[in-house]
């Protein structure tokens, strides 16, 4: 579920550049996303 979030953010981000629509909010939910994805990365290696 987390990498869907992230692509779908990924593809908002890219059209935000080209259209300049919401751009503000789509980079802050990328950067969130991004954040996620490390802390998963992080705790999944502690888990191991």
């Amino acid at each position: 579920m987390l990498w869907t979030i992230i692509i779908i953010l990924i593809i908002l981000w890219v059209l935000g550049i080209i259209g300049h629509i919401a751009g503000g909010l789509i980079h802050l939910l990328l950067i969130i996303a991004v954040i996620l994805f490390i802390l998963k990365l992080v705790r999944g290696r502690k888990n191991r």
